[in-house]
């Protein structure tokens, strides 16, 4: 018992960084996460590493089937490849260019790889946004280890969250000057899930740490008994 004490105020202040870090866990995000009817808007997506021991490697991102987007182009991401996949629609979208009978389906990022405890930022141009209430983008992330983390589900108007939550744009109507402050601060809430997932990769790291010490402790004690 005298060799556990001097860990409990360490074991103290690993429940203390789980009790902040676990109901705050990061997801995928999008910034801005609000946009103009009938007008083009860049999103970007925020990809945080919420694993300890793997890498993310691909992350593929699907384009709203309900309400299409006629026209979206990819930004490079220096270290990744982007591939686009496009899809003819089952009704063209009347744009001011004419008609357009084929959008992008799909964008996948592979080749690169988000390391414990960092985060990527992939971002597209998409436009003109439909006459819609809101737009979700469904998203699957890849680890090196073969898992697959679905960033599909839909979060219910006036309830909670889900634990994968899809990224959402809420659309308005009216002009990008009138759009509410809550857009403009979409970017920050982003970084504050990065953070998270830092502090969760150095618990995990933590916790393993205070395993091995504790096992040794264990052992010792268990000879000196005998």
């Amino acid at each position: 018992m005298r060799r556990i004490r001097p860990l409990v105020p360490v074991l103290l202040a690993v429940a203390v960084v789980l009790a902040w870090a676990v109901p705050a866990s990061a997801h995928v995000t999008v910034s801005p996460d609000q946009a103009v009817v009938g007008q083009d808007a860049t999103l970007s997506f925020s990809v945080p590493n919420e694993m300890a021991d793997a890498n993310t490697v691909q992350v593929q991102l699907f384009m709203p089937t309900d309400h299409p987007i006629p026209s979206v182009s990819v930004e490079p991401v220096p270290g990744w490849t982007d591939t686009v996949v496009t899809t003819k629609l089952p009704k063209p979208v009347q744009t001011d260019d004419g008609p357009v009978t084929q959008a992008v389906s799909e964008v996948t990022w592979s080749g690169g790889t988000i390391k414990p405890g960092e985060f990527q930022r992939f971002t597209i141009s998409a436009g003109p946004l439909p006459a819609a209430d809101q737009i979700e983008f469904k998203a699957l992330q890849t680890y090196s280890n073969g898992q697959v983390v679905r960033w599909i589900q839909d979060t219910p108007k006036g309830g909670p969250e889900p634990d994968n939550p899809a990224p959402v744009v809420t659309l308005v109507k009216g002009s990008a000057q009138e759009l509410p402050a809550s857009a403009t601060t979409a970017a920050s809430s982003a970084s504050t899930s990065d953070g998270t997932a830092r502090a969760l990769a150095i618990v995990g790291i933590v916790l393993g740490a205070l395993g091995v010490v504790a096992a040794g402790i264990t052992l010792l004690t268990r000879r000196r008994t005998t």
